[in-house]
């Protein structure tokens, strides 16, 4: 098996929780720099995928490998996290009381030791690197704003960066723009896509008209197997698809 071009790799993943299968016989290859849209009807397994990628939960069989090789099933969450997976909940969870700015900061991939927080690593970063991140946002302008001042759609997209500057290989994105207006929604996926030429990305979604957006191979899950896989067009137009879930 040659998994030397994917930068994550499952096959034949299956996990059970009393007795009910949540994956079952899962397969999917990711490439480096890809993103993907996982889509599919509720407990069709795509938060349970989403676990045992971050470690989160163990499959029991199967196969999840990373940038080359690395078996995830053998690593913790703190482990995983370190090797540049990052993963963004649905419910944004930043630090409200601080700024913008101060969020970013606190994410910083970094020396975590005590003695790195005691001479103050995160004081030295390079404000290039603060700025990179907050333009990609789009939060250049909101930077001294606290947090909680901000909109739910900017949340998501602070939350987004936090993530960006853990400096992840591989973002997973968990229904990133539920609750948002039409015009956080197209900004939402221009921004993704933005990240996308230089990271791989997953991102987990219901809006269809948002998955288009993100012109990005699909993946639609039921039952914890793959149903579909390929363009939006493709996807969308499966008898089976439409059965299950765009036909509800």
């Amino acid at each position: 098996m040659d998994v030397t071009h994917s930068l994550l790799y499952l096959d034949g993943v299956s996990v059970s929780f009393d007795g009910f299968r949540a994956i079952n016989n899962l397969s999917l290859d990711l490439g480096r720099g890809e993103m993907r849209a996982i889509i599919g009807p509720n407990g069709a397994g795509k938060t349970t995928m989403m676990d045992i990628i971050t470690g989160k939960t163990r499959p029991d069989s199967g196969d999840v490998l990373y940038d080359g090789g690395t078996d995830l099933t053998k690593l913790d969450e703190a482990a995983i996290a370190e090797l540049g997976i990052g993963r963004k909940f649905q419910k944004p969870t930043v630090f409200e009381s601080q700024t913008v700015e101060d969020n970013i900061i606190l994410a910083l991939k970094g020396p975590r030791s005590a003695f790195a927080s005691m001479f103050g690593w995160r004081n030295r970063v390079p404000h290039r690197e603060i700025n990179r991140v907050l333009d990609v946002i789009g939060l250049a302008a909101h930077r001294h704003r606290q947090a909680a001042d901000l909109s739910h759609g900017q949340k998501q997209w602070l939350e987004i960066g936090m993530l960006l500057a853990q400096d992840p290989k591989l973002l997973l994105v968990d229904e990133p723009v539920a609750g948002m207006t039409d015009a956080e929604t197209e900004t939402t996926a221009q921004l993704l896509k933005a990240i996308a030429e230089d990271h791989a990305v997953i991102v987990v979604e219901h809006d269809m008209a948002f998955v288009r957006a993100l012109n990005c191979k699909v993946t639609c899950l039921h039952e914890g197997s793959v149903l579909a896989e390929g363009s939006i067009d493709a996807v969308s137009n499966n008898e089976r698809v439409i059965e299950v879930y765009l036909g509800r």
